[in-house]
């Protein structure tokens, strides 16, 4: 148990026998630097039912606990806050159960829980992945890795947006400019290649409207008649119709597009365990339509178009068919979430990771689910994450303004490259060796870098700033792994020895206290769906070990079990870096 809850236990039981008193909960924070004591009790919420002097109430509970408690070897009291002293034996014991443990923190998989799917990337099949993908992609992936440790079994997914105008864009500016240009025929990456006619589109249809509106149409009139729009929307009816040639070329064109995501993915390292494609799930959706309407969760307008009503919810109508037949975005999320559990009957919840410009989209769809009479959409979570900006300004697609994954990944692991020749610490290594470790620094800074802010919070992505080796950075946190296995590599940690009966410093005993909490970190990183949590605490540990490794001689301790107790205990920690970073996607290097 852990030994918050075993005096929590105590506490209550100290005011039940003290004063006939039932105490609901326990109020706990650190213990202030200043003060001795290694957990602080707050004594002032127990005057609801304990009426006198908060401070003698202190004395008495804290004198109880000396009494009953083994763990707990002196107290003091300031005003109303009760510390108390926790025995050396305890924190040993503590790592005694833990220092031989590869997956610490980590639990089992409960074979009786339902399994969690959790959704990300969702990219579009008209233009390569850019930096706000980077921040979803991350996220999701971390929160399955964080969901998947705290003991839950977890699926890795994806919804392809592979149909829509936008892909009949690209689609139709390579058929007019492309002269049959393949991957294969420029060398490009194919999702860089449609991006491009992506762009191409944009800056013609912008030609278009221009002339429209110097013969006096206005600009709304203009964008609606500009021909390529007109003969764009004409592709989509006729891939909707399944027209062999349109079909043909957008399965062409996707193909490309698929074999660079790929390429960024492994890139970014990250992997799904199923894809979902909207061109299939969308069909799916209409037939739940048509059942919805039969159970009244639906109703159709005059017009033919299928809506639900959601004001009793606080919301409004929302179309989920419209008058033609054709659907809507909401249509195929639908049809997704009931193909999901049909292909994976365990499943009992979903999290999708999705912009914060999405939050009522999911709102809604979650409601529809419920209407539609489905238990596991009450387990329906939406991962809302801000967006990532650079300090040079707002990105577009369509203009071709935004930062591509793939560049990015290269631009980090080339700031790494500069940053390391500065400091000089490279001059063994081999051309192969510190070109891996060049890519490890810089993609571990990324990721630590986004992953680090709360999820909801709008990130200003500085490249140079998340290099830095001090600090709250990926690299900081990677260097001190490395500085550990140097250490590791002069004495071999003894993880058998029992360190019974050693008396600690101060120092350790912080590092002890700080282990300790890595479990709960998990667990409440999972619930949370926050990767930062995870992030912050490995910071604090790191910290934590560096203070020890600056007062406390490691190799150089008075006795042999001292010794092989601070090696023991940094073996711990690095594993605990390790494990932690794991669930952020982030490699340690050996050495640095």
């Amino acid at each position: 148990m852990h030994l918050q809850n075993t005096i929590e236990l105590h506490v209550k039981a100290a005011i039940k026998s003290l004063f006939q008193a039932e105490l609901q909960s326990v109020e706990f924070q650190a213990t202030r630097k200043e003060f001795a004591g290694d957990i602080t009790v707050v004594v002032f919420p127990m005057l609801r039912v304990v009426k006198g002097n908060p401070v003698v109430i202190g004395e008495q509970v804290g004198q109880y606990l000396v009494n009953h408690v083994d763990e707990v070897k002196a107290f003091n009291v300031v005003k109303g806050f009760l510390n108390i002293e926790i025995d050396d034996s305890y924190y040993i014991n503590f790592f005694n159960t833990i220092k031989a443990k590869n997956d610490y923190g980590f639990s089992k998989p409960k074979t009786s829980s339902k399994a969690v799917m959790v959704e990300y990337s969702s990219p579009n099949t008209n233009k390569p992945l850019h930096l706000g993908h980077v921040r979803n992609v991350l996220l999701g992936y971390s929160v399955s890795e964080i969901i998947k440790a705290s003991g839950q079994n977890v699926y890795k997914t994806q919804i392809v947006n592979d149909r829509g105008i936008h892909i009949c864009k690209s689609m139709l500016a390579w058929k007019r400019y492309g002269n049959g240009e393949t991957p294969e025929s420029t060398g490009l990456k194919g999702d860089k290649l449609v991006g491009n006619y992506y762009v191409k589109f944009d800056q013609e249809y912008k030609k278009e409207i221009a002339g429209l509106m110097s013969e006096g149409q206005s600009e709304d009139d203009a964008k609606k008649n500009a021909p390529i729009l007109i003969e764009a929307q004409q592709m989509l009816r006729n891939w909707e119709a399944g027209d062999k040639d349109t079909v043909a070329l957008w399965t062409l064109m996707n193909s490309w597009v698929y074999d660079g995501f790929d390429v960024t993915y492994k890139n970014i390292g990250v992997d799904f365990d199923k894809l979902y494609y909207e061109s299939n799930t969308y069909l799916l959706g209409k037939e739940f339509v048509a059942q919805g309407l039969k159970s009244d969760a639906f109703f159709k307008k005059d017009d033919g178009s299928v809506w639900c009503d959601l004001t009793e919810d606080g919301l409004d109508e929302k179309i989920v068919l419209r008058s033609d037949g054709t659907a809507v975005y909401m249509t195929q999320d639908i049809g997704t979430a009931i193909q999901r559990i049909k292909d994976y009957p365990d499943v009992g919840g979903m999290v999708y990771t999705v912009g914060n410009e999405q939050d009522y989209h999911f709102k809604v769809l979650f409601l529809i689910l419920k209407k539609l009479g489905f238990d596991w959409a009450k387990n329906l979570f939406h991962l809302s994450y801000g967006m990532v900006d650079l300090p040079s300004g707002k990105m577009k697609s369509r203009e071709g303004t935004v930062v591509d994954a793939d560049d990015l990944i290269e631009d980090m692991a080339h700031t790494a490259e500069a940053i390391s020749n500065e400091l000089g610490k490279l001059e063994d290594y081999s051309e192969n060796e510190r070109k891996t470790l060049y890519k490890t620094i810089g993609l571990g800074a990324l990721k630590y870098y986004i992953l680090k802010v709360d999820p909801k919070k709008r990130i200003l992505f500085d490249p140079k700033e998340s290099i830095d080796f001090q600090g709250n950075t990926g690299p900081f946190i990677q260097y001190t792994y490395a500085r550990i296995q140097s250490i590791l590599r002069k004495v071999t940690s003894d993880k058998s020895v029992d360190f019974s009966g050693l008396k600690l410093h101060d120092k350790e005993k912080q590092l002890l206290k700080q282990l300790e909490l890595f479990p709960e970190i998990i667990q409440n990183a999972a619930v949370q769906h926050s990767p930062a949590l995870v992030a912050n605490y490995t910071y604090d540990l790191v910290k934590d070990f560096n203070s020890f490794y600056q007062n406390v001689s490691i190799l150089g301790a008075d006795t042999d079990q001292e010794k092989m107790f601070r090696v023991t205990l940094s073996s711990a920690v690095a594993t605990t870096i390790k494990n932690a970073f794991s669930v952020l996607g982030i490699a340690v290097p050996e050495r640095m």
